[in-house]
Formats: structure tokens, sequence, C-alpha cells
């Protein structure tokens, strides 16, 4: 029997069920019955519905607790605060917030009047945004972010000239998936090389030669689904002035953030940058009657009129642009920052239950149980070692629907197989990464998903010719990521064909420190 298990196989479980580990599965398994009901079946995208299924999976998850339920209670409270969860949050307000800065400054109309005068019509629109979500992913090494950013961007745009929105929405999925998984800044890579004993650099360029063998005929498919499927007639307003092209100024502030991440910061740091770069662009283009964009457009605060102090500060000097009075029902606060941010609260929320209730299958010993099953019976050879990793991850990104905390719960098994053939960590990386950059925007209920959708419904709000019929449910969507179908695909017809296979002694890393 192989020994040479991860840690945290290797554990005596601290939470036991009744009926044995695999039912410490009830929690994740709950909620992707519920998510496949409601997004499938019911074709219900709601984010805050999604919670409350997370959260039935939990209680389901009590009553087969031996012993003391304070256990399972504290597994909760473990996994709710990994440092996973946190990192996911973040990015989501920080991306929410400087996306819709950027909107508020024209930033869309500006796209438009760009593709109208380049001549990318609504069936070229979707490959162009393929490639430009790409290239973005890949530079700031967050497919999360990119999401939220095209989706709040650049989809109204292609919408306006009426292309296909689920196209156009797996296209900008698709991006996102590109850049996940090669950018040496994403939190995927650098997991997927750090738990593989992988130097970073290493893993990026022996997974080039995957990811453009995964984009080509992605693009292509892009070209001839964009010239096949249903489009709509350009909307009335559509053709932007002329005037809109300064809207285009706030390339800079994304120029900014992607020079900022490629040169080694945070991607905290990288978006405050953007985000203050277009705050000033905003108010400098309204100052200029450029773009028709205000400071209130950013942030503002509506107070009651009732209220006598709101009354004063309304007139005062600068404040006053971000104070106003209305009446008692219309009070509150608004403008991109806010939008932005709360827009995300309900899908902060579900990411820390599902983490949570990861950390019970792991803590309860399901994880343990599946990959050893794996091991003993599937796992027989090369080949069918290779081909069990890469449905392996696919299975456990189904139940942990974020995307790094699906590879944090897989790698050791992905280690501990490969280390029993001799597979090169290299590429272990690359299979454990490939398959949970790609299914975390594919599975309808998958984090890179459920972020652009919760971006798609303020769209609504901020524009009046978009209604909430062109919203796009996430159980619409899965079949056109094209290249996120595309990278599963190369890497099982890999794992079956030898194509890439490096065993140990054929390339040793020597820079895991780099991280």
């Amino acid at each position: 029997m192989n020994t040479d298990r991860p840690t945290e196989a290797g554990e005596e479980s601290t939470l036991r069920f009744r009926g044995g580990p695999a039912v410490s599965a009830i929690p994740i398994a709950v909620f992707v019955v519920w998510a496949v009901f409601q997004s499938g079946v019911l074709g219900i995208g709601d984010t805050s519905g999604l919670v409350v299924g997370m959260l039935v999976g939990l209680i389901a998850g009590l009553p087969f607790v031996r012993g003391d339920w304070k256990a399972y209670a504290d597994a909760i409270f473990e996994g709710m605060t990994q440092e996973v969860a946190a990192t996911a949050a973040v990015a989501w307000l920080w991306a929410g917030m400087f996306a819709n800065t950027i909107q508020a400054g024209g930033f869309v109309d500006g796209l438009v009047w760009l593709a109208g005068a380049a001549e990318v019509g609504a069936t070229l629109f979707p490959a162009v945004t393929f490639l430009l979500a790409a290239v973005l992913a890949t530079g700031i090494g967050t497919g999360y972010g990119t999401t939220i950013a095209f989706v709040t961007l650049v989809f109204p745009a292609g919408v306006l000239l009426g292309t296909n929105p689920i196209l156009l929405f797996g296209a900008i999925l698709s991006g996102a998936v590109f850049g996940d998984n090669l950018a040496p800044v994403s939190d995927t890579t650098i997991v997927s090389a750090v738990t593989q004993d992988a130097d970073i650099g290493g893993v990026v360029a022996s997974r080039v030669k995957y990811a453009v063998i995964a984009a080509v005929p992605a693009l292509a498919a892009y070209l001839i689904a964009g010239a096949t499927l249903p489009t709509s007639e350009p909307a009335a307003n559509a053709g932007v002035e002329a005037g809109a092209a300064w809207g285009l100024l706030h390339l800079l502030p994304v120029a900014i953030v992607i020079g900022t991440a490629v040169t080694g910061r945070h991607i905290v740091e990288a978006v405050s940058w953007g985000l203050a770069s277009a705050f000033v662009l905003n108010v400098l283009l309204g100052a200029f009657d450029l773009v028709d964009v205000g400071v209130s457009d950013v942030l503002v605060f509506s107070a009651p009129e009732s209220s006598g102090i709101a009354q004063s500060l309304d007139t005062a000097p600068l404040i006053g642009a971000v104070v106003q009075t209305v009446p008692a029902a219309e009070a509150g606060i608004g403008g991109s920052l806010y939008t932005g941010a709360v827009g995300f609260f309900p899908l902060i929320v579900l990411t820390l239950l599902i983490v949570a209730g990861a950390q019970i299958m792991r803590v309860g010993g399901g994880f343990e149980a599946l990959q050893t099953w794996l091991l003993d019976t599937v796992a027989t050879s090369v080949r069918r070692a290779e081909v069990t990793m890469v449905l392996g991850t696919a299975v456990v990104n189904a139940m942990v629907t974020i995307n790094t905390a699906a590879e944090i719960a897989v790698a050791p098994y992905i280690r501990t197989l490969g280390r029993r053939f001799n597979i090169n960590g290299y590429r272990r990386a690359n299979i454990l990464d490939a398959n949970t950059s790609a299914l975390g925007y594919i599975f309808p209920w998958g984090g890179g998903v459920l972020a652009g959708y919760s971006a798609m419904q303020t769209l609504p709000g901020e524009y009046e010719w978009f209604t909430a019929e062109m919203v796009v449910n996430p159980a619409a969507v899965f079949p056109y990521v094209f290249h996120g179908w595309f990278l599963v695909a190369v890497f099982l017809l890999a794992a079956l064909t030898g194509f890439g296979l490096e065993y140990v002694s054929d390339r040793e890393s020597e820079e895991v420190s780099r991280v």
C-alpha cells in the first residue's frame, strides 16, 4: 500500500457522520441539486436563492453528525474564515467598483462608437470580445474581475449592436478562462504550481501550448456561431455621436490596472490605482462637458427632505456635489462605488457558505474517502491515472464552485496520484489548473458565471434601454463557453494519448520559492 499521502488525507477526522465519511458531502450535494433545479429546471437565475439552497444544505447535514454538533458548527466557521473566500470577495468588490466607475464615464458609448468606426458588427463582436477578455484576464490575473468588468462595460455595448447576448456572455467567460489558466499572477496558477512542487515560470511556459491549442478552435467557434446564431437589429441609440469617443479615454485606467498587476503588485493595489485614475478622469471629462458625468455619478448621498442638515449641505461647496435632498421614500446612497460593491453581496455570502460546505466535507473525511477509492480502484496505470486526474478535478469543481477553493481541495489528491506514477510536477499542475479554470466558468452555479450574472443584474438600472429580458440565465450560457470546453477536451485527450506527458526525470523544478 502506498503511504505517500498528503497530510490532509492522513489526519484523523475530527467530524464523524452516521453512515460514514461520504455523508459529509450532504451539504454540497443538496446545494448542487438545488442549483440544478433552480437554474436548470426552473430557469431562475437568482444568486440569493442559491444562498438559501446552501443554507438548507448545511442544515440538512446536522442530523447525521455523530456526537456533539459543535464540531460541525466549528467546521462551518473554519471554512468561512479561509483566505480563499476572503480573496474572492475582495476581488469582486474592487472589480465591481472599478467597472461601474468606468461605465459612469461613458466607456460603453465609446466602445459602441469604436465598434461602428471599425465596422465590427454583431456577428464579429463575440470573437473580438473573447480575444480582448483573454488579454485583460492574462494581464491582471483575475478571471472573476475580468468577467465583472466585461459584463459591466462590453456586454451592453454588444447588446446595443444586436449581438446574441448568450453567445456574448459565453465569449466573456471564455476569455476569463484563458487568463485564469495562463496568467502568472493568477491565484489558480500560483496554487497549482505550489501544491505540485513546481515553479510558476516553468508551469506557465509549459501550459502555453495547451492554452493555444484550445483557443484557436474556440476563436473559430465564436466566428461561426456569431454568423449563424440569431442576432437582433442594433438598438435605436446604438449610433452614438462622435463625442462618445471621449469615453475611450477610460482605456487609460484599464492600462494602469494591467500594468500595475503585471509588475507584481497586489490586485487590490492595482485596481485601486485604476479606480482613482478613473475617478479623476470622470471629473475632468465632466468639467469640460465632454461626457455627461459628474461626481454624483460616482457617489451620492440622497437624504430625506426633512433633514435640515442635509438641506444646508445640499448647497455647500464641494460637499453639495455628493449630497442631495429627496422625498423620504427615495432616500439612500447611490453612484458607481455603491452599486458596484452592493451588487456582489449575495455572491460573497454564497461563496463563504460554499467554502464552509467544502470544509465540512474535508474535515468529515469525504474528500479523503473519494481520493482513496480512486487511488486504489481506478488509477492503475499512467494513462488511467491522468484520466482520473482530469475527471476527479471535474467532480470536485462540480461540488466546490469557487475554482481556487476547488483547486486547493483536490490538489493533495493530484499530488499523491502523480507521485505514485512519477508524473512531473509541471504536468500535474497543468491538469489541475486547466480543469479548475475552465469548469469554474462553465457550471451554471460556478463562481465565475455567478459573478458575471450578478454584474449583469445591475444593468437594467444603469441603462433605460436595457430590460430584464436581456439578462442571460446562467443555465443558458454553459454550451457557449467554448474555450473552457476545448481546454477540458485538450487535457482529456492528452491524458488518453500521452501528449505532453513528462516524468519527474524529464525536467525538474527549481523555483517554487518564487511565489
